[in-house]
């Protein structure tokens, strides 16, 4: 017998979402009232914009959690589960490796920090400063960091089916990053660094999250609370290494 969708659960959840969202945002709004009315004394500058923009900000925030819930999560995990299932590790591999470099690649605040950082090598002389100078710069450095998520999880993966402790990966990782630091160009490595925490946003977050949950899930002998999380420590160290790398490469050579 076919189910009936029930759209008072739905209306139920999203207006659930929309109070998280005002609880979430009310820190932020009173901290900027306190300083603005309390320290700097001066009115706030287009109250009806203002208004307008905090609007907005929380249906968004309540709609992506809600599509999030509706969506990301169950078909990262079903996926995931179906990958498992089917015993293929190459295919295994293939698709963990493309979900990270697409989400990457397609991430928004990488996007703007990549822009950002082809802004900044131009005025600094790192690279010519026109507009094809800084789009190539650009599209360098979001490759660079869309590729080295794609391997992270492709190490994820396989940390997951062969069970290694993920707190050697790590401590392995950051001490390549510490090496890698030594020898690369001093005007990449904040840049670098940077990387490591835009990749793992909006986009990039949610599927990954749902791809280390499903998977464990689907293998005997996993735990989803112990090997199902950890992805995203690993997608958040290696665009460091890649990054600094890429200056390295452009550099022409270690500093």
């Amino acid at each position: 017998m076919k189910v009936q969708h029930n759209p008072w659960i739905d209306m139920t959840a999203l207006l659930k979402h929309l109070f998280g969202s005002l609880r979430d945002l009310l820190p932020i709004v009173l901290v900027i009232l306190f300083f603005q009315f309390l320290v700097l004394r001066q009115p706030l500058p287009d109250v009806l914009d203002i208004l307008i923009g905090t609007l907005l900000v929380v249906l968004g925030l309540t709609l992506f959690i809600q599509g999030l819930e509706l969506g990301l999560f169950p078909i990262g995990e079903s996926m995931a589960y179906a990958f498992a299932n089917k015993g293929s590790l190459f295919w295994l591999l293939v698709f963990a490796f493309s979900l990270g470099f697409s989400t990457t690649v397609a991430e928004p605040a990488l996007i703007a920090v990549a822009a950002e950082a082809a802004q900044v090598a131009g005025i600094g002389g790192m690279i010519e400063n026109n507009t094809a100078a800084r789009d190539s710069y650009a599209f360098g450095l979001r490759l660079t960091v869309a590729i080295s998520v794609g391997i992270a999880l492709v190490i994820g993966v396989l940390r997951i089916l062969k069970g290694w402790p993920i707190h050697v990966i790590i401590i392995g990782g950051y001490v390549l990053v510490v090496l890698v630091t030594l020898i690369a160009p001093e005007e990449i490595i904040g840049i670098a660094y940077d990387s490591g925490g835009v990749t793992t946003s909006t986009i990039t977050v949610p599927l990954v999250t749902a791809l280390g949950i499903g998977l464990a899930s689907a293998i005997k002998g996993r735990n989803p609370m112990i090997d199902g999380f950890g992805l995203i420590a690993l997608a958040s160290l290696t665009p460091m290494i890649f990054v600094m790398l890429y200056g390295i490469a452009l550099n022409g050579g270690p500093a």
